[in-house]
């Protein structure tokens, strides 16, 4: 009865109600903050409880307090017999109400302070990794997988895709508003299209870290790869890598002229593959343009498109999340020393078992588990034997090179998405550098190689020891289709270093 008393108007089912959330939230969230800054573990459901979940139940909580309270003293007011006031008297000379007003404003510091520690704190985790890799599981899958086996792996989702300023923070959080409707509601598409619209420039993210003034001249780099054959027989080609700068640098020429001009060009397919037309500011202010010979465009056409300047992100568009095609895998797993490169046909049995269609990542690691070692079995009885852990360890490398670049779930795999970077597995380069396109004047965009590198020397199978060659050697002699059709043409399944890899490596 005294605390019937002394709960007033608030004894009562809302109110009450209203109180074992508040209390319970209020717990929870002291708890949860508490194992967090214990543990220093980050999971993605425990904070989104923790700094949404919870205060939304706290805040509820509390206002169903009053609104009890509000609801049964307009009762008691309506009664004949109360003589109830319309608005309650404030008397600190009145023990009770003294100390409901003491208890008020205590409770209300305390509902301030937790609140905006949940608040901060759930600021903080809508920035964080964790928040946009984990939390939409399924969708988001392959690419937070993508992300932290990337360069970028250090660097935060929101640093790309949202950037300084409160503008694009405003715009991140509506378009995720959408994203989170959708994964509720499984209204997103089967697989993530891209490129992202509206995304932001790369001049506004991407240059807070890389300074294109100060890019280097050249850079030396080596290119590891190893034969589908029975020995893996190592290959290596050590190029000059004419990366250049802008017009503000030192170098304005080679790779990275392309930020420092003005460019713009019109693409006619989402993923920007194909480029029928490419405009370029000249010095003087002049524009000159060129048109695909064999997919022209008419005036009016050009007129009325869409035409984009070129950015960083035209050439490195998967900066982060970089899908590797299985034979690139097998190659940095063989130059690493990962597995064993005297197993016979180790590139070549493990790059067909990955490329073959799978259900799900279940069927896919079991068949792996299974048809490797049964291949060495069949075909080479003695290396199983004497092999046996190399070819188990080599098995859980498949393994996680399949983890890591197949999604069946989201139908994604290394080559959904294409990467302009280089041309061996797509265009890339090649979507404007394929001697097509031509001004009115006949100037073509040159489809030279060594425009971006130079080829310091090559080892491989078909080339003697100690010779040097200025020209890229096929492994295969293909005769002119090495200079007519694009390395893509052949390479795009993502198996073997050679067209018919497989034909090759038999003979």
């Amino acid at each position: 009865m005294a605390l019937r008393k002394y709960a007033g108007y608030a004894w009562n089912l809302i109110s009450l109600v209203g109180m074992i959330l508040a209390v319970t939230a209020t717990s929870l969230i002291i708890g949860f903050l508490s194992y967090e800054g214990i543990t220093g573990v980050e999971k993605p459901y425990l904070g989104l409880m923790t700094y949404f979940l919870f205060p939304g139940m706290l805040i509820v909580g509390l206002l169903l307090v009053p609104l009890g309270a509000y609801i049964v003293r307009e009762k008691r007011r309506r009664h004949p017999e109360e003589k109830i006031e319309p608005f309650p008297k404030v008397d600190f000379n009145d023990a009770h109400k003294r100390h409901l007003f003491i208890f008020f404003v205590v409770a209300s510091i305390g509902f301030v302070l937790i609140v905006s520690v949940a608040s901060l704190k759930g600021y903080e985790f809508t920035e964080s990794t964790t928040f946009c890799g984990e939390l939409c599981h399924k969708v988001m899958e392959p690419e937070h997988v993508a992300w932290a086996n990337s360069p970028h792996a250090k660097v935060k989702c929101v640093e790309c895709h949202v950037g300084p300023g409160a503008a694009w923070y405003v715009k991140a959080k509506i378009s995720g508003m959408r994203q989170l409707y959708a994964v509720a509601f499984h209204t997103y598409p089967e697989t993530i299209q891209t490129p992202i619209d509206n995304l932001r420039p790369a001049r506004d993210t991407c240059e807070h870290c890389h300074w294109p003034e100060k890019f280097y001249a050249g850079r030396q780099k080596v290119f590891y790869h190893y034969a589908p054959n029975e020995e893996n027989t190592p290959r290596e080609i050590n190029m000059l890598i004419n990366i250049g700068g802008t017009p503000k640098s030192q170098h304005n020429k080679g790779i990275h002229w392309h930020i420092g001009q003005e460019v713009r060009y019109i693409a006619t397919d989402r993923q920007r593959l194909d480029i029928p037309y490419i405009a370029v500011k000249e010095k003087d202010g002049s524009i000159t343009e060129y048109f695909n010979t064999e997919k022209p465009l008419s005036k009016a056409d050009v007129a009325k498109a869409e035409k984009r300047v070129m950015d960083c992100l035209d050439c490195h568009n998967r900066p982060a999340h970089i899908y590797r095609s299985p034979g690139v895998e097998m190659d940095e797993a063989l130059a690493a020393k990962r597995i064993d490169i005297a197993l016979p046909y180790l590139k070549k049995t493990a790059v067909e078992i990955l490329t073959r269609p799978y259900k799900n990542k279940e069927e896919a690691t079991a068949t792996i588990a299974k048809d490797l070692p049964e291949y060495y079995a069949k075909n080479y009885p003695n290396v199983s034997k004497q092999k046996t852990k190399e070819i188990a360890h080599a098995v859980t490398v498949v393994q996680d090179i399949y983890t890591r670049n197949f999604f069946p779930a989201m139908k994604v795999s290394w080559n959904t998405y294409p990467n302009h970077i280089g041309h061996f597995y797509t265009p890339g380069c090649f979507r404007c550098h394929d001697g097509k396109h031509k001004t009115a004047a006949g100037k073509v965009i040159s489809k030279d190689c060594n425009m971006c590198h130079t080829v310091l020397s090559q080892k491989q199978e078909n080339i003697l020891e100690g010779s040097k060659h200025s020209e890229f050697v096929h492994p295969v002699d293909i005769g002119d289709e090495l200079y007519k059709a694009n390395c893509s043409d052949c390479h795009s399944a993502g198996g073997q270093d050679v067209p018919g890899g497989e034909h090759h490596a038999k003979k």
